[in-house]
């Protein structure tokens, strides 16, 4: 063991490894050497998952590291939103899994986990093939409640897309808006808490918007809300009547904006209101975590992950730690700079832990970037600790959202800001 080396993680190096995130792979970490290879098996090749297996090679090059993902290549959900409103196209939000096994020397398996198992220490495949771990991440993001609504099922997602996963659902939601009439009436329909991407609904709202004012100007966006209110509420509804007028009508729970019940065969969904009509309907419902989550004993009976927010081992399962959307993270959001952040800090947990080290305790950070327009961007961003009931909490006086003010200047710097965010996150996941 080089303790030497073990010593440059301490406490501040490490905050700022997880505080830096999507920047995080220009600070030149040190390869830690610990002595016999060990296994560890990462379920899921998303934000958590790819950021988790990329760092515990360069955390410890000695570990045997195998990436589970069924999909070769990974679309992003941040920045499809682009797609939908007609600023980027699909293979702008495309990644792969190149440099994940040539550079970084991680094994890439694309197959789909069915279970992973605390007891015996291992992962089954679909295709009955079991792989060994010491220790295992477990990132399966969310899987759609298709039980969560009346009238929704899988099958009614070829009418009403949730296109809450990106890839195929965001190219049949793209389709379907360039073929709508010029008059048309979109409706975005988002779920109650707790769900991926708090600002997403309304960053689609917004850039589908865009899409609608530059070629369908006749048309109209309903937003049929289970909530009462939103993350960013302000900044979007004043980048709204700034640059849509309106384009945007924004119905609460309270005010006919909760839906009991969808159509899909006749477009329309049921308020207390009564049926609301639309040429295109995007219905994004309840959330749970992922099968794998599910099927491996990982989830509690709301469906999501109870972790120790320390180190994100399940304390449900022991030697299996789970990150990204499907955890409970304390007062993180589900998003992907949280995903990160969280696979960074299971990864130095399952190093320190294999090497017979304490973990330490981390911070993390969160920032969220949503586009109005593709010149016109807001953020809120937030420093994370851990409490002495050791669960995460927010740094107070930490972060914060973009100033109110509507300063075309400041606006179009945070748009560009977003474009940079994007670029560094995902060189510090797949490249």
């Amino acid at each position: 063991m080089n303790k030497g080396l073990m010593k440059k993680i301490n406490r501040r190096n490490f905050a700022k490894i997880i505080g830096s995130a999507g920047l995080a792979s220009t600070l030149g970490m040190p390869s830690l050497v610990f002595g016999a290879s060990k296994k560890v098996v990462v379920v899921g090749g998303g934000f958590g998952g790819a950021t988790a297996a990329k760092y515990l090679r360069k955390l410890d090059s000695s570990i045997d590291v195998t990436l589970v993902e069924p999909n070769p290549t990974y679309y992003t959900c941040p920045f499809s939103n682009t797609v939908l409103g007609g600023i980027k196209d699909m293979s702008e939000i495309a990644h792969g899994y190149g440099a994940m096994k040539n550079k970084h020397g991680v094994r890439v398996i694309h197959a789909k986990a069915k279970n992973v198992n605390s007891n015996s220490k291992t992962v089954t495949l679909d295709n009955g093939r079991k792989l060994d771990f010491d220790r295992a991440i477990v990132s399966p993001g969310v899987d759609l409640r298709f039980d969560s609504m009346e009238g929704y099922s899988q099958t009614a997602t070829d009418k009403m897309p949730h296109s809450w996963k990106a890839g195929p659902q965001t190219a049949l939601l793209r389709r379907q808006l360039e073929n709508m009439r010029n008059g048309g009436t979109v409706l975005i329909c988002p779920p109650g808490n707790p769900f991926r991407c708090p600002p997403g609904p309304y960053e689609r709202t917004s850039l589908i918007a865009h899409y609608l004012k530059t070629h369908k100007p006749k048309s109209k966006i309903i937003i049929l809300d289970a909530k009462e209110k939103f993350s960013k509420q302000s900044l979007f509804m004043s980048g709204w009547d700034l640059h849509y007028g309106d384009l945007i009508e924004w119905r609460a729970g309270t005010a006919g904006g909760k839906i009991s019940r969808v159509d899909p065969q006749n477009m329309q969904v049921e308020t207390e209101f009564g049926m609301e009509k639309g040429d295109v309907i995007n219905f994004i419902p309840a959330q749970h975590a992922g099968k794998v989550a599910r099927d491996s004993g990982l989830t509690n009976k709301k469906g999501w992950c109870p972790v120790n927010q320390v180190t994100f081992e399940s304390t449900l399962q022991p030697g299996i730690h789970v990150i990204g959307d499907a955890s409970i993270a304390g007062k993180m959001p589900k998003s992907g700079f949280s995903a990160n952040s969280q696979g960074k800090v299971a990864a130095a947990a399952i190093v320190s832990e294999l090497a017979g080290q304490e973990p330490i305790e981390p911070s993390y950070a969160n920032t969220c970037y949503s586009l109005i327009t593709p010149e016109h961007g807001i953020s809120v961003a937030k420093v994370y600790k851990i409490s002495d009931k050791k669960t995460i909490v927010g740094v107070k006086g930490s972060g914060g959202v973009s100033p109110k003010n509507e300063d075309p200047i400041v606006r179009r710097q945070e748009a560009i800001y977003t474009q940079g965010w994007y670029d560094a996150i995902v060189q510090d996941m797949f490249a």
